[in-house]
């Protein structure tokens, strides 16, 4: 087979792939703008009938949604602060010193990483209770660190240790404390690493549905994922699908735009990590 043809069957391949991934977008895109009406019509169609805004207009009228916004919002940014900035010293260190036991750290991090969220919510739930932190912000930051930490701690490393230590001890020479060296020197070089970690964390914490809905008993805590649950239509025989598909919108379409937007610079933390390490 030619290369132009194989190139071909290649690009046919891609495009397959994009429409496949790019369907259920598309069918909640359409869900969401869909009278309810159409939901339970006889005669369902892909596109509504009558394209409304009513959905979008009903969920913000609703304190469950706004106030799980908000929670979801201040809590994935919270959390990937603190994940970022902790993950940063300890990537360093795990980098730059040598200490007995580092490559078992860096492989119990990575086994912490893979466990089980569902073995952790039962005495999460337990604990959360007896120090009085269950149904709060501080309550889903916790877990969401003891995932994020690991991973991002791992893909970190990577990135400081293809940094040369000259880099720093010409800085040092030049009259730079280390705090210095690390902050004008260190960083911004694994800026691409540092903004993969980042994003990585933000989406975990995000789309987080276990926690959130195990974790959390009113809306003082509780996140969009979580809340979508407890959606109900106008009235009892009316589907809730139309809000609900029209939350997952408000909720997605802003990380579908993020991804785009930062995709080459995502793209470059995560090829850069991978050369060395």
């Amino acid at each position: 087979m030619s290369a132009a043809r194989t190139g071909r069957w290649w690009t046919v391949a891609g495009v397959v792939i994009v429409l496949y991934s790019f369907f259920p977008l598309l069918w909640m895109i359409s869900l969401a703008f869909k009278p309810p009406s159409d939901i339970v019509s006889g005669s369902p169609q892909f596109w509504p009938t009558s394209w409304t805004l009513d959905n979008f207009a009903q969920i913000f009228s609703q304190p469950l949604f706004t106030r799980a916004l908000i929670n979801s919002v201040g809590i994935a940014l919270i959390a990937t602060a603190l994940s970022v900035v902790i993950a940063m010293f300890a990537a360093y260190a795990i980098a730059r010193l040598e200490f007995p036991g580092k490559k078992v750290l860096l492989s119990l991090a990575l086994a912490i990483a893979m466990f089980p969220q569902a073995a952790l919510v039962g005495p999460l739930f337990d604990m959360w209770r007896g120090l009085a932190i269950y149904d709060t912000w501080i309550g889903l930051i916790i877990p969401y660190l003891t995932f994020a930490l690991p991973l991002s701690i791992w893909t970190l490393s990577a990135f400081f240790r293809q940094i040369p230590w000259e880099m720093e001890h010409a800085a040092q020479v030049d009259g730079a404390t280390p705090w210095q060296a690390f902050r004008k020197v260190v960083v911004p070089l694994a800026a691409p690493g540092v903004f993969t970690t980042a994003i990585l964390t933000f989406f975990f914490c995000w789309n987080d549905f276990l926690f959130a809905i195990s974790l959390t008993s009113t809306n003082s805590a509780r996140t969009v994922p979580a809340a979508l649950a407890f959606f109900q239509g106008a009235s009892y025989f009316e589907s809730p699908v139309p809000y609900i598909m029209a939350a997952s919108v408000v909720v997605t379409i802003p990380v579908v735009i993020l991804v785009l937007i930062f995709q080459r610079r995502i793209v470059a933390g995560l090829t850069s990590g991978a050369v060395k390490g």
